[in-house]
């Protein structure tokens, strides 16, 4: 089995992009500005709109079903033998052309009483790009009562809830970590690829001005117990820090590549920052890989094949170790260890 290089999966969204994800591909921008998300190698459909958000193979087949056809050769027998034909993990690029409404992904916990899986949604982001003086909001700054967090999402007051959270500037080549249950938002003008559980799970604090019903924005469950997920805590800068990363604190694993999420995120995905040097070693494992910047070529178990910014590959165990070189960079995203 070889690394297949995926085509765009741009499922439409209820918020807007800026056509970066389409001119990063080399594609023309969608004449409709509500596709700011590429799901790359999706088995997850998008809450309650399957089949959007899965993705096709070249061939023509999904790529859940080609899984599911040959587990192992896709995953890896530890990999099928702790998670099943699953590859339990879903990677996005992301490109806000507004900011994103102040929302919370479900833990684990809470996704298996109430919504019937074993994933919630914690995620990770990589800044790929990003506006001068762009932040993201990450958590409350001080701790939030259950009737004053309900008071803000009834009756919609946005600014009482974004003045309550941390705004936190990030830069390109920042990783951050947000937990399942932190409030988050995501700024205008940040270009990211986002690694997280296989869920769609979102509960929406705002949504004024956003195309979301009520239902759909808390999951079709009652409101209260909705925002029973949510984190109400203080996070003061003191814990802020662990969830972030940046470039120069990455760590190298092998040669040309950097570890990039604090150690939270091992057990939910990880991710590596390829950078060749001459070469980038990959060892076995079910990957999705993103090509930033550059050209080189990708060596697998079955030859080689060239790779260019752009390009977003799903690679399967089978496929080997590999060795990436080149004058690239790309980011490795991968499950957690089986």
């Amino acid at each position: 089995m070889r690394p297949v290089v995926l085509p765009a999966n741009t499922p439409r969204s209820f918020y807007r992009g800026t056509g970066r994800i389409h001119r990063f591909r080399g594609l023309p921008a969608p004449a409709d500005e509500y596709h700011p998300e590429d799901w790359v190698a999706s088995t997850t459909a998008r809450f309650g709109s399957a089949p959007a958000g899965l993705t096709t193979l070249p061939d023509g087949r999904e790529l859940a079903t080609a899984v599911a056809d040959d587990p192992e050769a896709w995953l890896g027998a530890a990999h099928v033998e702790r998670y099943g034909a699953d590859p339990a993990l879903l990677v996005k690029l992301l490109d806000a052309g507004q900011r994103l409404p102040l929302h919370v992904h479900p833990d684990r916990r809470f996704a298996a009483a109430h919504l019937a899986s074993p994933y919630g949604k914690t995620e990770a982001w990589i800044i790929v790009d990003a506006v001068p003086d762009a932040v993201v909001h990450l958590g409350f700054r001080r701790p939030v009562e259950p009737d004053e967090l309900a008071g803000w999402v009834t009756g919609q007051k946005i600014a009482a809830m974004l003045s309550a959270t941390n705004q936190v500037p990030v830069r390109p080549g920042d990783a951050v970590l947000v937990p399942a249950g932190l409030p988050h938002a995501i700024g205008p003008g940040i270009f990211l690829v986002e690694a997280q559980e296989p869920t769609d799970f979102s509960v929406l604090l705002e949504r004024e001005g956003f195309a979301v019903d009520e239902s759909a924005a808390f999951l079709g469950l009652d409101v209260d117990l909705a925002l029973s997920c949510v984190d109400r805590r203080a996070w003061p800068a003191s814990r802020l820090v662990a969830l972030s990363r940046e470039r120069k604190a990455a760590r190298g694993i092998r040669p040309g590549v950097d570890r990039l999420f604090p150690a939270a995120a091992d057990g939910f995905f990880r991710a590596e920052r390829l950078r060749p040097d001459p070469v980038s070693v990959l060892d076995p494992g079910f990957s999705v890989v993103v090509v930033l910047t550059g050209s080189g070529s990708l060596a697998h178990a079955d030859g080689a094949m060239p790779v260019a910014a752009g390009d977003t590959l799903v690679v399967p165990f089978a496929a080997g170790a590999g060795e990436l070189r080149g004058d690239v960079t790309a980011v490795r995203c991968r499950p957690s260890a089986a």
